[in-house]
């Protein structure tokens, strides 16, 4: 998982891009369904949009940040508080 600021051009920002591997998503959506209490036991497959997921985006807005290993990356930019 990488987490960099982003591209975005806007007069805000750039916001917060999180890069996810396809593992990475699959975890996700392993852990979403946890904390809504469906527990899946053995092998499974996860499919996005009826395709096996390569690699997955969040992208932040720049109204707001995200928090990696203690680091705060504001969607603002390096530069805001």
């Amino acid at each position: 998982m990488e987490v960099n600021y982003g591209e975005g051009k806007t007069e805000f920002g750039p916001g917060v891009s999180i890069e996810l591997t396809g593992d990475e998503v699959a975890t996700a959506i392993d852990a979403y369904l946890v904390a809504h209490r469906i527990h899946v036991s053995g092998p499974r497959t996860v499919r996005v949009n009826g395709e096996l997921c390569s690699y997955g985006r969040v992208y932040v807005d720049p109204s707001g940040f995200a928090i990696a290993d203690g680091t705060r990356f504001s969607g603002r930019g390096p530069n805001s508080p």
